[in-house]
């Protein structure tokens, strides 16, 4: 097992620039065009407005499984251009040999509440 770094240390202030917020995903399609097997994915992020992304969470989870469920996003990012669709947050995950496990929130919480 090889020993990994630890990363440099950041201020509160850093960790506060990182808009990390729950959202509800609204709505899941195919994305054939992606290089690797991905998902559209539309959250609810309340106040935020809903926001589109391509994810890479294709090997673990079918699209019938994401709608519905509470996910953390990070919502200020600049928009990033993936193929022909525009992704305007990161769906926060876990990368595992199997795929990206997402990132969930255990108990709902009102859509918009950022990670503290």
């Amino acid at each position: 097992m090889s020993e990994t770094a630890i990363p440099t240390e950041i201020s509160w202030a850093d960790f506060e620039k990182v808009c990390l917020v729950a959202g509800t995903v609204t709505r899941v399609e195919a994305f054939p065009e992606a290089r690797n097997p991905a998902w559209k994915v539309w959250v609810d992020f309340g106040p935020y407005g809903e926001k589109k992304t391509s994810a890479q969470i294709a090997q673990l989870y079918r699209a019938e499984d994401l709608v519905g469920r509470q996910i953390v996003g990070v919502i200020n990012f600049p928009e990033k251009q993936i193929g022909p669709f525009r992704s305007q947050f990161l769906l926060t995950g876990f990368p595992t040999d199997d795929g990206v496990v997402i990132t969930t929130i255990e108990r709902p919480v009102p859509n918009g509440t950022r990670l503290a």
